[in-house]
């Protein structure tokens, strides 16, 4: 009998994870003309102009992709993937994407809200108990040691899905007090190659103080690698296994991964900087910029960690524009997906260009009206290492343009592609 009912749990459990089927059968993306997709070729040819001028003297490579209706209609590299071998940059190249990796986390934590695991109100600490008691940073004294108040209410889920949590950035936080305590701490912040893993990182985390109280501000943080280690907690399986079973390998995400596998590995950017007007590879600092290929690959960050590509991005935006499906899977509903576009911030951010919901930055009214920045509605981030995207619901439109750059100045690439991307539409 014993026997009978593992063997019912064990299905139940299968059927819990399973990927479900849709309605809807939208296919990859594919290659097609501009004109049959509205968009004109002439147009997209200043696209290709701005970024082989920006190679000469503002980035060392680029890969651009644009596509629109589910049809790519222009994926191009441009300049070299390393400065000491100068070797041509390809189109399938694989760049660190850093902080986008923080959209498909809040994905797979909204994957789990659906089955009904947790609310999006529910304390964090009903989960990590470390979370329990938060406290909020007073005063920092001349020895490190610090005071702290009472936070008046708990960190939620939505907190640290929507950036108002509190936590901080540690090495990148833009309060320095913050960064001196998260090193004393021995925060591991953004990517490492050292043996530790990202529970017991978070577990660190909790015990420090907080910039504000939960839900008062927006202040970036760490707080997708608090849901990393939710994921874990609430599916039973590492991030890395539960990412890939259930967003990357049904979007055909097969160029992404957290730490590279060794097929994969001569297809890595390099990081690169300017010094004395000439390109080198970014030396290592706070972190080893080989961390996807070297070290313990013990250290999944939900905010920070994974490996991609254009076209491989371009899938999982092309499901976000397909209101949570792609290739017949459905990985969220289209209810879910407009809770995740909503604005959860409030006024927060009362007359700036966007609202923030639940994964991305996404354009209102005043964005709109500023022009460059897409429809409303438009959803967008980047990441540490210069990338960028944006994908429309109105006009269908994604634009993904991938560098791998650290401390340079001058490069108006981000910009002048959403622009110019915009004006290719010719419908």
């Amino acid at each position: 009998m014993k026997n009978v009912f593992q063997l019912i749990f064990t299905l139940t459990s299968l059927i819990s994870v399973a990927q479900t089927t849709s309605i809807k059968n939208s296919p990859f993306l594919t290659e097609a003309s501009p004109k049959s997709v509205g968009m004109s070729e002439e147009r997209l040819a200043r696209i290709d102009a701005m970024c082989a001028e920006a190679v000469k003297n503002e980035v060392p490579g680029i890969v651009a992709l644009v596509a629109r209706n589910g049809k790519i209609v222009f994926h191009k590299a441009y300049g070299t993937a390393d400065a000491e071998s100068t070797k041509e940059l390809k189109t399938d190249a694989i760049f660190r994407i850093a902080s986008q990796t923080k959209a498909i986390t809040s994905t797979a934590v909204m994957m789990l809200w659906e089955e009904g695991k947790f609310r999006l109100d529910d304390p964090i600490s009903k989960y990590i108990p470390e979370f329990s008691n938060e406290q909020i940073l007073d005063s920092v004294y001349p020895d490190g040691s610090y005071s702290t108040i009472p936070a008046k209410n708990p960190i939620t889920i939505r907190h640290l899905l929507s950036h108002t949590s509190g936590i901080g950035y540690g090495v990148i936080d833009g309060d320095s007090r913050f960064k001196k305590i998260y090193a004393n701490a021995g925060i591991t912040d953004l990517f490492t190659t050292e043996k530790i893993t990202i529970a017991e990182s978070v577990k660190k985390l909790a015990k420090l103080p907080l910039h504000h109280n939960p839900g008062e501000k927006y202040t970036y943080s760490e707080g997708l690698d608090v849901l990393g280690y939710f994921i874990e907690i609430m599916s039973g399986m590492p991030l890395d296994q539960f990412l890939r079973k259930r967003i990357l390998d049904p979007l055909q995400m097969n160029d992404t991964w957290f730490y590279l596998p060794k097929a994969l590995e001569h297809r890595l950017v390099s990081v690169q900087t300017k010094e004395n007007n000439q390109w080198k590879n970014y030396p290592k600092t706070f972190y080893d910029t080989n961390y996807p290929k070297t070290g313990a690959k013990a250290f999944f960050s939900g905010g920070a960690g994974l490996s991609s590509t254009a076209k491989d991005y371009a899938n999982f935006l092309q499901m976000y524009l397909n209101k949570g499906e792609l290739n017949g899977i459905r990985i969220l509903s289209r209810t879910t997906v407009d809770v995740i576009m909503a604005n959860q911030i409030g006024t927060i951010w009362e007359g700036g260009d966007a609202n923030f919901g639940l994964a991305f930055r996404v354009i209102n009214e005043n964005g709109v009206a500023k022009g460059g920045q897409g429809s409303l509605k438009t959803f967008n981030w980047g990441g540490y290492f210069n990338s960028q995207y944006f994908a429309d619901p109105k006009e269908q439109v994604i634009g993904i343009i991938l560098k791998q750059t650290r401390a340079i100045e001058g490069d108006n690439t981000a910009w002048k592609f959403q622009q110019l991307v915009g004006q290719s539409i010719d419908d």
